[in-house]
């Protein structure tokens, strides 16, 4: 490590229940590491994170920290009992941030602080614990699961403030892309013992497979017991990902035959060769559907067949539509105008972002086989405690109350229960919530093995290119984008869309006139909205001029051929240019509809 540790623990171990958690760990955190946190649930991630920032006794170690390191744990489940507001909670503590820092970052999250704590939802929970967690201004920062409940504006902007943020952080995250984009360092806590790479998480599945590998050779040369284990190792993670790589082919299949079927306008109109066979295969018929709550529409003239087999996701930002759009799909809701026609066999199962199913009081048994031994699944029946094998579960558990259990572990107990209804049609909203690595690698494979129609809401970009055959894309007009493909497809058509749109734009502002002067400083702003709101005219008008210097230079025919350096370096200073103006136009417009409000 190129500097001194801002914290470090030295031989640290802990106890639960008579055992050790872990022990003998050694922790080093430099000033700027990105650091991904890995473990099973139940490892002890969280826990750890608590001994962290000081907050629990370990049973041995050292702790040391350099004077002066402020070190803020952003929790994945904050108690803001006790708080009117979300405002109130932010600003409770012993060092509580400033006020304007708080409004700050949650007006660029779009949460209102001054909402009630009680009627807040999860989404708005966890904007409220990372604006106060940020305004902090952490040296050290600790995230556990920051993206739970977010929707993927909310994540594109936390991954930008961490991309600049000078201090250090470890994470925890079931969200691959958020781990692969930001860090730089893996932690793996596995079965009580600690191991560092400095790699990040983009490297961590090839370094994981390569241990478990080289545990299985040493294992070989000792006794049966271990040989078990050495092969359970091998078929539990290696094997497993050689199954899913097969899955994987296959689903790219299914969306190259998808994308077949989609007409250019991305409505699922049939190329007449297979349109017949598409009509009798069918499970949801959407025929231009449309839905307005008041003013506003949500869906707006869609035209969509869901065929059975079909795995939809369902993307877009927190607001959009997309329960709507599920009810609509599913049947618990009526349309405006259109129809949507179901499948008289269609069976469906749902499972909700809530865990509504759940009750702390029962145990695994009782929620798994009602109290029995059996539990049916699908025309088959299963030993229940074989069965919690299968979702990765020591079968010891079954007579465990469901409250005793982790998020993770009930996420993956109501996995267990509901994957063993027979169905023909699974929802899932939001399912990755609470799920550790391993267990999406489960869920995927369940996924890719249901017979029936899956409908899949979820921010997590990995699990969607992962899982789904076709994308509907909300963006809060009332169209839904139908891609055939995961999330990056979506991603990809809407960068594609909107690239004729943004050179026009352009060449219309560089000729347009500057906007106007500010009214009168309102009340309402806080003291930094108020300094954007004035400044930001100025600085719209400066990244025009830059941006129509860049291009008079680009429009050099001969340029590329003579300095292709030159041309890239200026390419990019334009693109970043027009990045910057249009977040800049945006935030300008927000601010002023706060001041004419």
């Amino acid at each position: 490590m190129a500097q001194p540790p801002i914290l470090s623990w030295e031989g640290l171990g802990l106890q639960q229940g008579g055992r050790w958690l872990f022990q003998d760990l050694d922790i080093h955190i430099g000033p700027r590491d990105r650091i991904a946190l890995i473990g099973r649930n139940g490892a002890g991630k969280t826990t750890l994170f608590k001994l962290i920032d000081d907050r629990i006794e370990p049973d041995k170690g050292l702790r040391k920290v350099k004077p002066g390191t402020r070190i803020v744990l952003l929790e994945q489940e904050p108690d803001l009992s006790g708080h009117a507001t979300l405002m109130d909670w932010a600003l409770a503590g012993e060092h509580p941030p400033a006020v304007h820092e708080v409004e700050a970052i949650a007006g660029q999250l779009g949460i209102d602080m001054s909402r009630g704590t009680q009627g807040a939802s999860g989404g708005e929970r966890r904007r409220a614990a990372i604006a106060r967690a940020l305004a902090q201004d952490p040296d050290l920062l600790l995230m556990d699961e920051p993206t739970n409940h977010l929707d993927l504006a909310a994540i594109d902007w936390l991954e930008d403030w961490l991309s600049r943020y000078k201090g250090a952080f470890v994470v925890i995250s079931h969200d691959r892309t958020f781990l692969k984009r930001l860090t730089t360092t893996t932690l793996w806590l596995d079965r009580g013992s600690m191991r560092r790479k400095e790699v990040g998480f983009g490297g961590y599945e090839a370094w994981e497979e390569q241990v478990y590998a080289e545990e299985a050779r040493n294992a070989e040369r000792l006794d049966a017991k271990l040989k078990i284990e050495a092969h359970w190792l091998e078929r539990g993670v290696t094997a497993r990902r050689k199954r899913n790589q097969g899955r994987l082919e296959k689903l790219w299949q299914m969306r190259a035959k998808r994308a077949s079927m989609l007409g250019p306008q991305g409505t699922a109109k049939l190329q007449l060769a297979v349109e017949e066979d598409f009509k009798s295969k069918s499970v949801i018929v959407a025929d231009d559907v449309s839905k307005s709550f008041g003013d506003r529409r949500i869906i707006r003239n869609l035209n969509l067949r869901i065929q059975r087999g079909d795995r939809i996701g369902v993307v877009g930002a927190n607001g959009t539509g997309k329960t709507t759009l599920l009810k609509l799909l599913t049947g618990d809701m009526a349309p405006d105008s259109g129809t949507v026609t179901i499948a008289k066999t269609l069976t469906g199962v749902m499972i909700d972002q809530q865990r509504s199913l759940m009750s702390p009081d029962k145990t695994v048994r009782q929620v798994l086989a009602e109290g029995g031994d059996w539990i049916d699944v699908g025309d088959g029946r299963k030993h229940v405690q074989g069965y919690l094998k299968e979702f990765l579960f020591d079968p010891s558990i079954v007579d465990a109350k469901v409250g005793t259990l982790s998020g993770g572990e009930r996420s993956r107990l109501l996995l267990a229960r509901e994957f063993a209804r027979k169905s023909n049609l699974l929802v899932l909203d939001e399912p990755t919530n609470d799920l550790d690595l391993e267990t999406l690698d489960l869920l995927q494979e369940v996924i890719a093995d249901y017979d029936g129609t899956v409908l899949i809401v979820s921010h997590d970009r990995d699990f969607l290119d992962r899982t789904v055959t076709m994308t509907l894309g909300l963006d809060g007009s009332g169209k839904v984008d139908v891609v055939a493909g995961g999330y990056e497809d979506w991603a990809a058509r809407r960068r594609e869309a909107a690239a004729p749109a943004a050179k026009s734009a352009a060449k219309a502002e560089t000729a347009a006139p500057p906007p106007p002067p500010p009214p009168p400083r309102a009340a309402k702003l806080s003291y930094k909205d108020q300094r954007d709101y004035e400044l930001l005219p100025a600085r719209i008008e400066e990244l025009e001029r830059a941006i129509a210097k860049g291009e008079d230079i680009l429009s050099d025919p001969d340029l590329y051929t003579r300095d292709p350096q030159r041309f890239a370096t200026i390419s990019q200073g334009v693109a970043n240019a027009r990045a910057e103006k249009e977040a800049a136009e945006e935030r300008w417009l927000e601010l002023a509809e706060l001041v004419e409000s």
